[in-house]
């Protein structure tokens, strides 16, 4: 009888760990410009906090916000622009209260490394020479909306528009750019510097309004508390001075 009620115990504990493991990680769906310095801030955060592994996500903030209102399980959201977050907001996807600024970037304009005409304004992308232009989908895409504003407010967008080779997200805007298949291109600067042998930075753009990433865990998250901690972590020192190597600045 004992024995039959050990086996039963051992049977029925080896049937919770893989809940209890899933209890544990903490999904994180973030914009495309955040890959590489989420990738080295994931295992420290997973460190700090033994037993949970992070789970990375990374896309077009619109695209994740798309992928979450449609039930796509996570448990924070960081967006590259206020809008997306604000979208978020009011389907109820994050509370106000609990979103944060974190990091902020700014707008360049890039050529392949190779380019025989470097533009020196963005008036210049008019000009026949640069006849394919790299652009994020201003419709999902945050560096595209960026691009869009600024092309708008300096007249320019009627010209440059019909140039435009849509991106899916910034990181596809830079791909183009350093595989040469576009005459330039816009990103954000810290995707510019990821790739300095195949890319030239033309010029930084000032944009219509500031550049900040705001974070938020959601509303729904399965890891309500891993969450929020994971939200305080991205303002730590420990974690803004990573975020800055990667030429982030603070919000």
């Amino acid at each position: 009888m004992a024995a039959r009620f050990h086996r039963a115990l051992a049977l029925l504990l080896a049937s919770a760990l893989p809940v209890a493991a899933m209890a544990a990680d903490l999904t994180v769906s973030a914009a495309a410009s955040l890959t590489n310095a989420f990738r080295e801030l994931a295992p420290l955060f997973e460190t700090a906090n033994p037993g949970t592994r992070v789970q990375l996500n990374f896309g077009a903030s619109g695209a994740l916000l798309q992928q979450i209102a449609k039930g796509a399980p996570a448990d924070v959201f960081a967006s590259a622009d206020q809008e997306t977050m604000d979208q978020a907001q009011k389907q109820g996807l994050v509370q106000a209260a609990q979103r944060r600024d974190f990091v902020s970037n700014s707008l360049a304009v890039i050529v392949p490394a190779a380019a025989a005409k470097v533009p020196r304004t963005v008036a210049d992308l008019a000009d026949p020479a640069y006849a394919r232009i790299a652009i994020g989908l201003p419709a999902s895409v945050p560096v595209g909306r960026y691009t869009k504003s600024v092309l708008e407010a300096a007249s320019l967008w009627a010209a440059i528009e019909p140039k435009m080779i849509g991106a899916n997200n910034v990181r596809q805007a830079l791909d183009y750019v350093a595989r040469a298949e576009v005459d330039a291109g816009f990103v954000y600067a810290t995707d510019a510097a990821l790739m300095p042998d195949k890319v030239r930075v033309a010029l930084t753009v000032p944009t219509t309004r500031p550049i900040l990433y705001p974070v938020a865990p959601l509303a729904a998250a399965p890891n309500a508390a891993m969450a929020q901690r994971f939200v305080e972590f991205l303002a730590s020192p420990a974690a803004q001075a990573v975020l800055a190597r990667y030429g982030f600045g603070r919000p």
